[in-house]
C-alpha cells in the first residue's frame, strides 16, 4: 500500500513512512493511492469478532508490508486492553431507531483514544526499527491533546509539544493534559483559537529552521494512521445492527472532519452506509460547504462544545481530493488560494461527489442544551454537548424511517460537567480511573499567539 499527497507533488510513502511523516512535504495530507475493497462475504465473516481482532482485519490492507498480521494483532490487542468496556466501543439503544456508539471508554474519556492508543504504539514500533527520535507537534481543541499525551508519555524516542487555546478548553480537558508530568511531555497554552494553533503546527512542518534539527511528527488527524484506526468502529457498529445486509446512517459531531471522513473511508471500502450526517455547532463552515458550496472561514465563536469550535477543518481537504477527481495539482492550487483568502467555493464535481453520501446540520447552543435535556428526560442518558449536537441532527435527519441512525458519542459527559449541569441539573462525576484529576498539580507554559514564540520554545526545549 502506497500513500499519495492530496496536493500531488510529495513523494509516495508506505504505511510506516506516512505514520512518522504526518503532514506531506508539499503541505498536503496523505491518502491511500487506491481504496482497498472488502466484499460482502468478507465483511459478514467479521461478525462477532472481538474489537481488537476486527481492528486488525479492517486495517490490514492499509498497513501492507509494514507490519506482519501477527504483529498488527499484537498491537491492536495492547492498544485496546486499557479500555474500560470489553466491547471497546459499545452500542446503546435509545429507541426503535436511535442508537449511541460510545467512543469514550478509553483512558482519557474521548473518542480520540480509539486511534491514539494505537498510534503511540506504532510510533514506538517504527522508531525502534530506525533507532531514531520523533518530535511531535500538535494542536488540540480539547480531546486530542490529552489522548495523545496519554498515548506517548514516557515512551522511548518520542516527545510531544501540545498546543491548546488558552481558556477555550474545559477544565477537565486542560487538566488531563497539564497534570501529566512525564519528561517527554510539553504543554503550551497560546493566546488565540484552535485554528491559530493548528496553523502554527502546519507551519512548523514547513519551517527548515525546525525540520533541519528535528524530525517532526503529527498526532492530529492529519496523520493518516490515526484516521485509519477510526474506520474500525463504523464496521463494528454496522456489524452489530445487521450490516452489511442493512444500511445504517451515522450522525457525527464534527470539527476537524477526521471522524466523519473515517466513515467515508469505510464506505469506500465497501461497507454499506445510507448517510453520513455532519453535525456542526454555530461554527458551521462545514455545513455551509456541504449545503451550498461555501467554504469560507469566519471568526471562531466559543461554545459549550469546544472541540467543535473550528473554522478550518483540515481533513476536509481529503474529501475534496477524493470526490473531486483526485487531481492533486488542481487541489493544491485551490487550497493555497483558500489559505491566502480564507474563502473558496467548492467545484461542481466536489459538491456532487460529496452529496451522494453526506448531509449536514447546524445546531445552535439552545438546541444543544435541549438535546442534552431530551436524552436525559426521555431515555435516562446523560450525554456531553458534542454528542448532543450529533443526536439533535440525528433526530431531525431526513431519512427513511426504517434506517437506524447511530450517533457517535464522542466524549464522556464528565468532561463537560458545567454544560451538562446547566441543561439537566446533574453534575456528572468523573469515572474512578481519573477521579483524582483535580488533586494533581498542573504544569504548562503560556505563550503569545505568535508563531515565532512557539517555534522558539520548541527549539529551546526539544531534546
Amino acid at each position: 500500500m502506497k500513500y499519495v499527497s492530496t496536493r500531488g507533488s510529495a513523494p509516495a510513502l508506505d504505511f510506516a513512512e506516512v505514520t512518522l511523516a504526518g503532514l506531506a512535504s508539499d503541505g498536503g495530507l496523505y491518502v491511500p493511492e487506491s481504496w482497498p475493497q472488502l466484499g460482502m462475504d468478507e465483511i459478514r465473516d467479521m461478525r462477532g469478532l472481538p474489537y481488537a481482532e476486527l481492528a486488525a482485519r479492517v486495517m490490514a490492507p492499509f498497513v501492507g508490508d509494514s507490519l506482519t498480521p501477527d504483529r498488527l494483532r499484537e498491537l491492536t490487542g495492547e492498544a485496546y486492553s486499557r479500555f474500560a468496556h470489553t466491547a471497546v466501543t459499545p452500542l446503546v439503544q435509545l429507541d426503535e431507531r436511535q442508537w449511541l456508539l460510545e467512543l469514550f471508554h478509553g483512558p482519557t474519556l474521548a473518542f480520540k483514544d480509539v486511534a491514539l492508543q494505537l498510534l503511540g504504539l506504532l510510533f514506538e514500533e517504527f522508531l525502534a526499527r530506525e533507532d531514531s527520535r520523533l518530535t511531535i507537534v500538535g494542536a488540540t481543541s480539547g480531546d486530542t491533546g490529552s489522548a495523545a499525551i496519554d498515548a506517548v508519555a514516557g515512551r522511548d524516542n518520542v516527545e510531544i509539544f501540545m498546543l491548546h487555546p488558552k481558556g477555550r478548553v474545559s477544565d477537565v480537558q486542560r487538566r488531563q493534559m497539564t497534570t501529566v508530568r512525564a519528561p517527554n511531555v510539553h504543554n503550551i497554552a497560546i493566546e488565540g483559537s484552535f485554528d491559530d494553533a493548528q496553523a502554527m503546527v502546519k507551519r512548523i512542518f514547513a519551517d527548515e529552521s525546525v525540520t533541519a534539527r528535528h524530525r517532526i511528527g503529527a498526532v492530529n488527524s492529519i496523520n493518516w494512521a490515526r484516521l485509519m484506526a477510526q474506520v474500525v468502529y463504523y464496521f463494528a457498529a454496522s456489524l452489530q445492527l445487521g450490516g452489511p445486509d442493512r444500511k445504517l446512517a451515522f450522525s457525527v459531531p464534527t470539527g476537524n472532519f477526521g471522524d466523519v471522513f473515517a466513515g467515508h473511508v469505510a464506505a469506500r471500502m465497501g461497507l454499506p452506509i445510507e448517510r453520513l450526517i455532519v453535525a456542526t455547532n454555530v461554527n458551521d463552515i462545514l455545513h455551509r460547504a456541504l449545503s451550498n458550496g461555501d467554504y469560507s472561514a469566519g471568526n471562531v465563536t466559543p461554545t459549550g462544545a469546544p472541540s467543535m469550535d473550528i473554522q478550518v477543518s483540515s481533513n476536509f481537504e481529503r474529501l475534496l481530493f477524493d470526490v473531486g477527481g483526485r487531481d492533486g495539482v488542481a487541489l493544491g492550487d485551490q487550497m493555497r488560494g483558500f489559505e491566502g483568502s480564507r474563502a473558496m467555493m467548492l467545484s461542481n464535481a466536489q459538491r456532487e461527489g460529496a452529496a451522494g453520501l453526506f448531509a449536514s446540520a447546524r445546531v445552535d447552543e439552545d438546541e444543544t442544551a435541549a438535546s442534552i435535556r431530551y436524552a436525559y428526560e426521555n431515555w435516562g442518558e446523560i450525554i456531553d454537548p458534542h454528542t448532543a449536537i450529533g443526536l439533535h441532527a440525528a433526530r431531525h435527519a431526513d431519512l427513511a424511517p426504517q434506517v437506524p441512525v447511530v450517533t457517535l458519542a464522542t466524549a464522556h459527559p464528565a468532561k463537560f460537567r458545567d454544560a451538562v449541569e446547566r441543561a439537566t441539573g446533574i453534575r456528572p462525576p468523573l469515572p474512578n480511573r481519573v477521579g483524582d484529576l483535580f488533586a494533581r498539580e498542573e504544569a504548562y507554559t503560556e505563550l503569545s499567539g505568535t508563531y515565532e514564540a512557539v517555534r522558539d520554545h520548541i527549539l529551546e526545549h526539544a531534546a
